[in-house]
């Protein structure tokens, strides 16, 4: 087995390693990746979302575990060509066959007096940003050097860690690389508007130290501006030195020169990523780092691939704004070139092609305000247009003339990961159908996702339609079912299928009809028709477990509890003898309780304030917190409080899938809010809402809806998002897929939610204090009427006899079932596998 050695543990790495033992099932491959950082290789295009609240985990890309050796925290010090080693620095000597250099960039730091101060950071990785964070305790203003596409990252960072915020950039205007003149201005004005301030054509000369010997300002010459925090985002440099000291020839500005197949000038050694110099080009953005990576490990693999040069367009979100720049956005590629230009002021729009000196290829563009026409535009690039250039980016057309069907096969899709028109259709063409079925199939936006809504198109165009019935009995979707009920006032089953649909129903329309029911507010699940609809947790209103015995969980808003019903919650797991677990959700689970048991042990927690937690039910489930400021030194609000009247007020809200949700009182994010279907975060200036997260088997971190809102306005936001997910979205659907679904995604919920473009957010809050007026527990409303009481038994012909099949072993100190698995079932991982999946 051959060895090789990947020299850099960063995303160009874990591409390489990644794609290479995959494909290498011969196992021709013995892989040890050596990186500095402590840590496996993470996301450094999403760095800037560490102060969104996500964690160091969130960033993590996959595992390699098994695939490679990873020596972390190590690093290499020498290469020895001639007898193929390299050395570290803890004294280790490696022996390879292949080496790949993928050491990635550095910052580049002006050589400005004071630029080593305290407070001064560079932002390139996860240690910075926690220095970053650091500094901003106690300061009031902060300062980046640099206006490219890091610099305004980086100043959103310090904006969310609540510090006044300048961006100072030498060039004429902002993101100078990417934007011309026209797009930079309107930039400029959109983020003041987001409370940072711009300082274009103007030089650092010095930061100035303040009386502790901490940076305190930046010198722009004729002026000072005052500073606490600095960071710098002036641009990278090729990490070229190990190349340097080994003797391998290097790009005229810098990086290791490397050929098409991603080799240097010793055939032993490739280079990728941004440590790479191609022609004489080091790239900065992930798809060549990517089509590098996939190039070289082809190579070893003995393969042809080559790298001939990449796409460097881009689209962004800044401080939620669009940008984006494709092809030869500057026209500087061919003489003759003509600017095509849209510059909206008032609608915050700017939009240019650049077209041949004829009108009739397009070479590149720019759009800011509105990007929707970016897939289409960027996948003409260097084709011919098929119309009026100022057709496709007038407002009135948005990009519609040049749709899907202009593009030939070879038009990549995904740049990221190299997809064209042609492996989209083929994978349609092989039973694709749906954006999932195409990410699955083909990688296609599974990286920074700007392709997704040209996925929706292709699919559409192709006539691969999405059938919106909801089963057979039903030609309706949930959300047009919704609306049916809403509209009539059909207040049954009966009357619904008799009147809209055909047959008797199934097992997949009567749960989804008695859910709509639920949420209109149409009484108990249990009474009359309803309580045939139920599936089986609903209809005991308790989960039930693999030894048929059930669980119990009694609602404990915020996890706040008294010592008193702590003590009613033990008394009755040992009066019953039922298994207790605390959840990860911030609840005590009493699981083995068997049907006849679960009035009687209802009664008891009823009686002593308790009321349904409704883990069994496809409604609110919790609402999580941390103890904020009230106990915690770093909360900045209490979101204690604040997740104890979410949860009452959402408490038994029934909706297509469970919801969950969670209140953290500061960006440490340690009630985990952005795994939630909708999460909150303390600011100093009021409250981040968050929403679209969940867990299960495709967990999505939740996405930024509105920022530093007051708790009234909060309040208003998720009454108008909870309403509005639960009239449209579709059965089993989760917040986190409905919002995917959505024409526009999340700034089509945000135009619905925030800005009320269709005009119907005083209905959803009105649905919203419906169901908040006529909430009434459900345990309760069992235990007053006996006609449901009667329906809590093991056998109908003796309702005092338990079941006799339900057993119980003894496992630290308390009963777990010991009924056998029935056949065909998967063993648990744990006796309490399925309380609140």
């Amino acid at each position: 087995m051959a060895r090789l050695i990947v020299i850099g543990n960063g995303m160009a790495g874990h591409r390489l390693v990644d794609t290479l033992t995959r494909a290498d099932t011969d196992r021709a491959w013995q892989v040890t990746v050596i990186g500095e950082e402590p840590r496996p290789a993470y996301d450094r295009v999403a760095l800037s979302s560490y102060f969104d609240g996500a964690s160091e985990d969130d960033l993590l890309l996959g595992d390699l575990s098994g695939r490679a050796d990873q020596r972390l925290a190590e690093r290499v010090t020498a290469i020895d060509r001639e007898r193929r080693t390299v050395t570290t620095d803890t004294g280790t000597t490696l022996a390879y066959d292949a080496l790949v250099l993928a050491t990635g960039s550095t910052p580049f730091i002006p050589p400005v007096p004071g630029a080593d101060l305290p407070g001064c950071h560079p932002y390139r990785t996860i240690e910075d940003l926690e220095a970053i964070t650091a500094s901003a305790e106690g300061a009031t203003t902060g300062a980046v050097i640099g206006g490219g596409l890091l610099g305004l990252e980086a100043a959103n960072a310090l904006r969310l860690l609540g510090l006044d915020t300048h961006v100072v950039e030498l060039a004429p205007h902002l993101m100078p690389a990417q934007v011309d003149q026209g797009a930079g201005a309107l930039l400029a004005r959109m983020v003041a508007d987001l409370g940072v301030t711009a300082h274009t054509g103007t030089a650092t000369s010095a930061v100035t130290a303040g009386p502790h010997g901490r940076a305190s300002g930046l010198d722009l010459g004729e002026t000072t501006l005052p500073a606490d925090v600095v960071v710098f985002s002036a641009g990278i440099r090729p990490r070229d030195d190990l190349a340097r000291r080994a003797g391998l020839d290097l790009g005229p500005r810098g990086g290791a020169a490397v050929d098409d197949a991603c080799r240097t000038s010793d055939p032993h050694i490739y280079a990728v990523g941004e440590c790479a110099s191609h022609n004489g080009t080091v790239y900065g953005l992930v798809a060549p780092a990517n089509a590098m990576a996939d190039t070289a490990a082809d190579r070893l693999l003995g393969g042809t691939a080559a790298f001939t040069g990449a796409d460097t367009s881009t689209k962004l979100k800044l401080m939620g704004v669009d940008v984006a720049s494709f092809g030869d956005a500057h026209g500087r590629g061919e003489q003759g070139a003509l600017d095509v230009v849209v510059n909206d002021a008032a609608s915050r729009r700017y939009a240019k092609l650049v077209v041949s000196d004829d009108a009739t290829r397009l070479l590149g563009g720019v759009l800011v305000g509105d990007a929707s026409a970016y897939g289409t535009l960027r996948a003409l690039v260097g084709r011919e247009l098929p119309g009026d250039p100022l057709e496709l980016i007038s407002p009135a057309s948005s990009g519609a003339g040049a749709g899907p069907a202009a593009l030939p096969d070879d038009a990549q899709i995904c740049s990221c990961n190299a997809v064209t028109k042609g492996d989209i259709a083929a994978a349609i063409h092989d039973g694709a159908c749906d954006v999932p079925d195409l990410k699955k199939a083909t990688c296609a936006g599974t990286s920074c996702g700007s392709c997704v809504p040209m996925l929706k198109t292709l699919l559409a165009d192709a006539g691969v339609e999405q059938s919106k019935a909801l089963c057979e009995h039903f030609a309706h979707s949930r959300a047009d079912l919704m609306e049916i009920v809403r509209a009539t006032g059909i207040t049954t089953f009966s009357d619904l299928i008799a009147r809209h649909g055909t047959g008797r129903g199934c097992d997949v329309c009567k749960p989804a009809v008695a859910s709509i029911l639920a949420s209109l507010g149409n009484g108990h699940i249990l009474a009359g028709e309803q309580a045939g609809l139920q599936d089986t947790n609903d209809h005991f209103l308790a989960n039930m477990q693999r030894n048929g015995t059930y669980s119990v969980v009694p609602r404990i808003p915020g996890g706040e509890i008294t010592p008193e019903r702590l003590i009613v919650i033990g008394e009755v797991a040992r009066e019953f003898g039922l298994y207790t677990k605390i959840t990860g959700a911030q609840r005590i689970d009493l699981l083995g309780a068997r049907v006849e048991q679960l009035p009687a042990v209802w009664a008891r927690l009823v009686d002593a304030g308790f009321e349904s937690g409704h883990a069994y039910g496809k409604a609110l489930r919790t609402v999580k917190s941390c103890v904020g400021s009230t106990w915690c030194r770093y909360g900045v609000q209490d979101s204690v409080t604040m997740a104890i009247d979410l949860e009452l007020r959402y408490r038994g809200l029934r909706s297509p899938h469970k919801l969950k949700g969670a209140v953290s009182g500061c960006a440490r994010e340690c009630a985990e809010a952005r795994g939630k279907d909708f999460g909150v975060i303390a600011t100093d200036k009021g409250w981040n809402l968050y929403v679209g997260g969940n867990g299960g088997f495709t967990p999505r971190h939740a996405e930024l809806l509105a920022s530093d809102l007051d708790s009234a306005t909060l309040v208003r936001y998720l009454d108008r998002f909870l309403m509005y997910y639960i009239r449209t979205a579709d059965r089993l659907q989760r917040t986190a897929a409905w919002i995917e679904s959505l024409d526009g995604g999340l700034e089509r919920l945000r135009e619905v939610v925030v800005d009320d473009a269709l005009g119907i957010a005083a209905d959803l809050e009105a649905d919203m204090a419906a169901h908040i007026d006529g909430y009434a527990d459900e345990w309760r409303g069992v235990l007053e009427d006996p006609d449901k009481l009667a329906r809590f038994v093991s056998f109908a012909n003796a309702p005092d006899t338990p079941d006799p099949t339900i057993s119980f072993d003894t496992v630290r100190d308390q009963p777990v079932p010991s009924a056998p698995v029935p056949l065909g079932m998967p063993e648990p991982a744990t006796a309490a596998t399925a309380v609140e999946a």
